[in-house]
């Protein structure tokens, strides 16, 4: 792998003609099943998912990107797809709970034990996989993060749920790997809103998700989409704390929120994913932009152990827009790398 290899997050923008944006930007993130956001038809909308899927894969590729995803086409939100796929939930009879954006929102019940059923998105591994010769990444909700996306009416406390979520969020990651993943990630939002369950829990929750999965691993965390929440505080409540998580590398938003790097300082032995693109915007970036937030890094993270992003997934921004942000990103990054590699030569 090269020098500040580039990747998404996650997610890519979804096309209209598969998925009504404007209802999609209307709405908080789905928890449960969200049909009524797909334009083609249920008969067709697989064969639609894979053909949007290659356009997603085809635009990182010629966007420059070095680690490829799915762009999670398939998925009505980042957490649902597989959170919906488990046992133990009433979905068809929905609470609603208080958002960390402060919104109503419907979500699961959870009404028994937490099993996986089946393998969620071994198919989808497959199918990237097959269609480009590049690194390849998959993400997977967390089990904190889903903990606090459920109406708990099972189990005795947070902690019980959230560790049997690990247990079947660590069977899909062994899946994911055998299948040819070679990055699996963990979306862990909801530990910046709260830190201290995260500190209770979270953690412990987390490294058995992670336990024994055979590929790299990551974990983002984020302060949510900014096309849905506006407001960044100044740091990170809950990273410190992730030097201690069994997880190879570390997903972090530095753009919107123009953080303090000097914490990176605390994860000394994780690879950073660095989030240097401000999706709060439809304006791009230019290189030397994202160059700037790429060196105001560099004192507290070697270059060896950095890997170039987005801050957060890009599905809510035009395509037009996102894919050129991406092309930016790319220039940045041949910048900083022509300066380390002149420097080291």
């Amino acid at each position: 792998m090269k020098l500040f290899p580039t990747a998404l997050v996650g997610s890519y923008p979804q096309p209209d003609w598969l998925i009504d944006r404007q209802m999609l930007s209307k709405r908080m993130p789905p928890r449960i099943r969200a049909d009524e956001l797909w334009r083609v038809p249920a008969v067709w909308l697989e064969q639609a998912q894979n053909d949007a899927t290659l356009v997603a894969i085809r635009d990182q590729e010629r966007a420059g990107l070095d680690i490829i995803t799915d762009g999670e086409i398939r998925r009505e939100s980042y957490s649902n797809r597989f959170a919906t796929a488990l046992e133990g939930l009433d979905l068809d009879n929905p609470a609603t709970i208080t958002s960390r954006s402060g919104k109503a929102i419907l979500v699961p019940r959870v009404v028994g034990p937490i099993r996986k059923k089946y393998a969620v998105m071994v198919e989808d591994v497959r199918f990237l996989r097959s269609n480009t010769d590049r690194p390849i990444k998959v993400t997977v909700p967390g089990p904190f993060t889903m903990t606090q996306q459920a109406h708990n009416e099972y189990y005795a406390d947070e902690a019980s749920l959230a560790l049997d979520y690990a247990i079947a969020v660590n069977a899909e990651l062994r899946d994911l790997a055998a299948a040819g993943a070679d990055i699996v990630q963990i979306d862990e939002p909801y530990l910046q809103p709260y830190p201290d369950k995260a500190r209770d829990y979270g953690l412990a929750a987390m490294n058995r998700a992670l336990e024994s999965v055979d590929c790299k691993t990551a974990l983002h965390t984020c302060f949510g989409y900014a096309a849905l929440v506006s407001n960044r505080p100044e740091g990170y409540p809950f990273l410190t704390e992730l030097a201690e998580c069994n997880v190879d590398q570390i997903s972090l938003e530095t753009a919107q929120s123009n953080l303090d790097c000097a914490i990176l300082k605390s994860l000394p032995a994780k690879t950073i994913i660095l989030g240097v693109i401000d999706l709060s915007t439809n304006d791009v970036e230019c290189a030397e932009v994202v160059a700037a937030r790429i060196r105001r890094a560099l004192p507290y993270v070697d270059p060896e152990r950095m890997i170039v992003a987005p801050d957060c997934g890009m599905k809510y921004l035009p395509r037009e827009v996102a894919f050129a942000k991406l092309q930016a990103m790319v220039k940045g990054v041949e910048i900083v790398r022509m300066e380390i590699l002149g420097t080291a030569g």
